[in-house]
């Protein structure tokens, strides 16, 4: 679990990349910041910082910050009461993001699974995003990104976002558990 001073340093940082982007946030904005941890106290290779701008029944808008080589594990958006689950566009503002879905896999990929966690780390086909590069995922697709060695910045718009029906690889990640604010 992140100590209230590792959130806020780690949310100072987050707030320096979106700067980097060229992304304004107000100040509300900056005080609900999140830190998705996932639960294995990893936050350096496994985690990553964002800002939910709208969630509604019918679209999603958020930016991802990731820090160098920090990972989002991977898992996929399945259907709940009906819905085919979340599909979402990612869009890099800043750096470079390394994402990974089923497919070919690389032959040298650029991403590296984390420490100890390389058997939840699947699905290997390389999509590599730079500034104003963007790639849509269907719904229930199982992905995973990782950040280029300066990090990134990610929007992500989406249909309706339900973190807590996500599926991860990793049995360790509760899905409800999966953010600190």
């Amino acid at each position: 679990m992140l100590s209230k001073a590792l959130y806020q340093e780690t949310c100072t940082k987050a707030v320096k990349y979106l700067e980097k982007a060229g992304i304004v946030i107000t100040e509300a904005e900056k005080q609900r910041m999140e830190v998705a941890e996932y639960g294995l106290d990893m936050l350096d290779s496994i985690g990553l910082e964002l800002i939910v701008y709208v969630n509604t029944e019918r679209c999603c808008a958020k930016e991802l910050i990731l820090f160098s080589g920090q990972t989002c594990p991977e898992h996929r958006h399945p259907p709940v009461n009906g819905d085919p689950g979340k599909e979402e566009t990612f869009r890099c503002r800043w750096g470079k993001v390394y994402l990974y879905v089923p497919g070919d896999p690389a032959e040298k990929p650029k991403a590296v699974a984390p420490k100890g966690r390389e058997a939840y780390f699947t699905v290997w086909h390389e999509i590599e995003l730079n500034p104003g590069e963007q790639y849509t995922l269907a719904p229930n697709t199982l992905h995973w990104f990782q950040a280029g060695p300066e990090g990134a910045v990610v929007s992500e718009f989406s249909t309706k976002s339900r973190d807590p029906y996500d599926v991860y690889t990793d049995p360790q990640i509760n899905p409800a558990q999966e953010r600190k604010v």
